[in-house]
């Protein structure tokens, strides 16, 4: 069993450090390297000479005292299989935040974050995490306005995004014990009705293709997407050394930001000289590109190109997927080309390939009146 030592360490001025000393060491959770000294900051004289420094010795000492004895009560219940009393008082926004940290150029993850804090402040201790709260925090998300807005209200797939992203949290919390129950697990999701998925047709990919944009790099970004499926997150992210193979046999070797799933992606050389001239291998290909020159530019873009319809930078993959359906891809390797894991997320797409054919059937008709047959 570990055991957590009071120890003192001799310093200038006649003084003594005080640290605590642990044994068998214990891995850090911050760091992941084993723990064997803690210093707590505290000092005490060697040999007091006024009744200031004496009541100074008795206080550190006293207090060093009850440190030892939390981490030593906190140390056994990670032993035992219980809360661990500094987890269940540390701050759940850091926590949060590191995971955010840990998903490099995925935009819902820091949206997600920023909601929370929005919500519950920049400190939210463990231990005020409960069913109630996280049903108010789910309330919140459905009727709060946009960050940085004051009457717009996010769409409700937006709000069900942000709050799997809290509930993935929640379930990491609890396997690293922080919590002492899968809060995850007894909280519904937010349920989204089958929504409209914006796209364009082949002719109006091609007219904004032909438009001109006010930023070159959205433009090429759009552009790229709309060839290759790819979300923002993972056309932000790219690296010239993503790009491997040589002419007529091109890839993409990429990690998905979303599903952390890595991904094999050939790609024409067509598409590929829309990227320009090749830079070095640490260079993002679409360097500067920023989520809020999107918001600002693709409107304009839109305009320029004359279509008038709501679209986002997303919609830019969903014109990839019905374009390729529509051409005759199978949902199979149409799914595969998405990096979707199970092909029923490939099915919405097959729906509306299913309506685009039942109106071109309609376009063909003849007026049958009175033709004997």
């Amino acid at each position: 069993m570990t055991k957590v030592t009071l120890r003192y360490k001799p310093i200038s001025k006649g003084r003594q450090s005080l640290y605590l000393e642990i044994y068998p060491p214990i891995q850090s959770e911050t760091t992941g390297k084993l723990l064997r000294k803690l210093y707590l900051k505290m000092f005490i004289y060697n040999s007091p000479r006024s009744e200031a420094e004496k009541l100074h010795n008795e206080e550190i000492s006293s207090f060093a005292e009850r440190v030892r004895l939390d981490r030593q009560i906190d140390v056994h219940s990670t032993d035992f299989g219980f809360l661990n009393k500094t987890k269940f008082n540390s701050n759940f926004i850091d926590f949060f935040q590191a995971e955010v940290d840990s998903k490099s150029g995925a935009m819902h993850w820091s949206m997600a974050v920023a909601y929370f804090k929005k919500f519950a402040g920049e400190v939210f201790l463990f231990k005020h995490l409960n069913e109630a709260f996280c049903e108010s925090y789910k309330k919140y998300l459905l009727s709060s306005p946009a960050v940085g807005r004051s009457k717009i209200k996010i769409q409700k797939s937006t709000a069900a995004t942000y709050f799997s992203r809290f509930k993935s949290v929640l379930k990491k919390a609890y396997r690293n014990k922080y919590i002492s129950a899968d809060l995850g697990n007894f909280i519904h999701n937010i349920k989204v009705d089958d929504t409209h998925r914006p796209y364009l047709f082949k002719d109006e990919l091609q007219r904004m293709a032909n438009a001109d944009c006010n930023s070159p790099i959205v433009k090429k970004a759009g552009l790229f997407s709309s060839l290759t499926g790819l979300r923002y997150c993972d056309v932000e992210s790219l690296r010239w050394s993503d790009i491997q193979g040589t002419s007529g046999n091109y890839y993409i070797l990429f990690k998905q930001n979303k599903t952390g799933k890595a991904e094999y992606y050939p790609v024409c050389d067509d598409t590929l000289e829309l990227l320009g001239l090749r830079r070095d291998d640490d260079v993002k290909i679409f360097e500067g590109l920023k989520y809020n020159l999107i918001v600002k530019f693709l409107p304009g873009w839109l305009n320029n190109a004359g279509i008038k319809k709501h679209f986002t930078f997303h919609g830019f993959r969903h014109t990839f997927a019905t374009l390729q359906l529509t051409s005759g891809t199978d949902i199979y390797t149409g799914s595969k080309l998405l990096g979707h894991k199970d092909v029923k997320t490939t099915e919405v797409y097959v729906r509306i390939v299913d309506e685009l054919t039942k109106k071109a059937s309609e376009k063909i008709k003849l007026d049958l009146n009175g033709t004997k047959l």
